[in-house]
């Protein structure tokens, strides 16, 4: 309908996976370098993980392109599958012909038989789990089982899993240790930067017949605000502002197009321009205090300040997205109104999600959403936001209140979210052939950390590479001597400064209209 109107030969931002329009921003082209080199490494299992829509398809498409020849595939799309039911599609997969009813026995049997005679004829077998996050823990045994079959140089059996942030968070049971240690890269796949947006738009745009802009400047960065930088989004909006722009018949795209086409596509209001808004919001601010974030937060009247012996955790709002509005807005950033850690790229943040002690936390010194377990045993979200003398500072909704040692160390399951801002360059991974440079800052790094002066390098020696383990295990991270790109982002968080701190002096009023000082509202004690 508009092509003709805009000069195009095809439809640019077709959500469909149209190899023709593949776009590998720097961050797509990192996570390939990273799959890439886990696989090189002959290892059992790769990670790739990334929230919806950010392109591990486009990674992962383009990562099996670029297989040898000699690599046969097995693709499940479906992981939502029983042991019994994972090890026949692999045989399906695969043209591994069995008897109906399998035996799981009857299935590995024949799974490990076709393994062997592949590598002895000099072929290498892959399986790429995609939506990996719906497996049970069951399944992902099986698969690690199936991987012990090896040789004294390489797996037989090659696994890629793909899936969704929550991916990482099973990955940490208890129970899939064994199966995590045997991962030889992992990558989290985040949404494109501004720039990457401008590039992503005008390669698509290129690609469907037109050199010349189409979007202006404003609208690329409304596109990235509104899209969080996921690509899926990014299409969704620019199809729509092009439908919107042909029946204005408007020849350039601006933020308004745009902006509007946004609250169409994701079902948002659309953001007012006029003048007098920000003027008018500025005000509302200055006078009403805490009314806007109130507003934006779509919650009840502020909880009334109650005694000790009234609060209890079950009793108050417990949501992670409030907790997450929370810890934005004691950073004194705008608060959103959903998918906080998309929303966190748009103000050149990101999350980091994990599991910790309560003696990382206080080392890390950092605001956080924690998970805690209330009275009923049920899981709920809270800001930490403070610690002074034993006690820790949350909010809950609009509550603050201080919960001594004892009781925070029953409420909390170890969960935690953390908001830091990414340093741009980082390398895929530091290890014995990096160059000198990378080595060094690789040392400058971890001395302070490790309460020791830096030393003057001449290669990734061994003192370098303990030096990297004993970090790793500090941090709960895989321990293989190599500071791959999850250990050098947690070695830039822990040595910038910049945001608050926990062990900052807390004698603000509580946020969001309730004021509770250090001394009231506390929380102590065991049920």
């Amino acid at each position: 309908m508009y092509k003709g109107f805009y000069g195009l030969n095809d439809s640019p931002f077709s959500i469909a996976p149209n190899p023709a329009f593949l776009f590998l921003s720097a961050r797509h082209r990192e996570a390939l370098a990273h799959l890439t080199y886990g696989l090189g490494e002959n290892g059992g299992f790769v990670l790739l993980t990334g929230e919806v829509g950010t392109g591990k398809t486009t990674v992962s498409r383009t990562l099996l392109s670029q297989l040898p020849a000699d690599t046969d595939v097995a693709f499940i799309l479906n992981p939502a599958l029983t042991e019994l039911e994972l090890l026949a599609t692999l045989c399906d997969e695969l043209k591994i012909q069995y008897d109906e009813p399998p035996t799981l026995k009857q299935l590995t049997d024949k799974i490990s038989a076709y393994l062997l005679a592949n590598h002895q004829a000099g072929r290498k077998t892959l399986m790429v789990i995609d939506e990996a996050q719906h497996l049970k823990a069951d399944v992902l045994e099986q698969l690690r089982l199936l991987t012990n079959l090896e040789t004294d140089t390489r797996k037989l059996l090659q696994v890629i899993l793909i899936g969704q942030p929550e991916l990482q968070a099973l990955l940490r049971r208890q129970e899939l240790r064994q199966l995590a240690q045997r991962i030889t890269a992992r990558y989290h796949l985040l949404p494109l930067g501004p720039s990457d947006v401008a590039a992503y738009v005008s390669h698509r745009l290129h690609i469907a017949g037109r050199s010349q802009p189409l979007f202006k400047a404003s609208a690329i960065k409304a596109l990235h605000k509104a899209s969080g930088g996921v690509p899926r989004v990014i299409n969704l909006i620019c199809e729509r502002a092009l439908m919107g722009g042909y029946a204005a018949q408007r020849p350039m795209l601006g933020a308004r197009e745009v902006e509007q086409a946004a609250a169409e596509v994701l079902d948002r209001p659309q953001v007012s321009r006029r003048p007098w808004g920000w003027w008018a919001a500025t005000a509302a601010s200055a006078l009403l205090g805490f009314t806007l974030v109130q507003a934006s937060w779509s919650t009840p009247p502020p909880v009334p300040q109650r005694s000790v012996a009234q609060i209890q955790l079950a009793d108050l709002p417990g949501d992670e997205l409030q907790a997450m509005q929370a810890l934005f807005f004691h950073r004194g950033l705008p608060v959103p109104a959903e998918q906080p850690c998309q929303y966190a790229q748009s103000q050149q943040l990101a999350c980091l999600h994990g599991d910790a002690s309560w003696q990382q936390l206080l080392q890390w010194d950092r605001p956080a959403v924690i998970g805690l377990l209330d009275e009923k045993n049920h899981r709920r979200y809270a800001a930490l936001l403070g610690h002074r003398d034993g006690r820790w500072l949350l909010q809950m909704g609009e509550q603050q209140f201080w919960l001594d040692q004892d009781a925070f160390l029953h409420r909390f399951n170890g969960r935690y979210t953390l908001l830091w801002q990414p340093p741009q360059g980082l390398p895929a991974l530091i290890g014995p052939n990096a160059p000198l440079t990378q080595i060094q800052w690789l040392e400058n790094r971890l001395a302070p950390l490790q309460n020791r002066r830096p030393r003057l390098m001449q290669g990734f020696d061994l003192a370098l590479d303990q030096a990297v383990r004993e970090f790793q295990q500090s941090q709960g991270l895989r321990t293989d001597g190599l500071a791959g790109r999850q250990t050098l982002e947690w070695l830039s968080f822990l040595g910038r400064q910049e945001g608050p701190r926990l062990s900052e002096t807390v004698n603000k009023p509580a946020r969001l209209g309730t004021d509770i000082g250090p001394e009231a509202g506390s929380i102590g004690g065991r049920d």
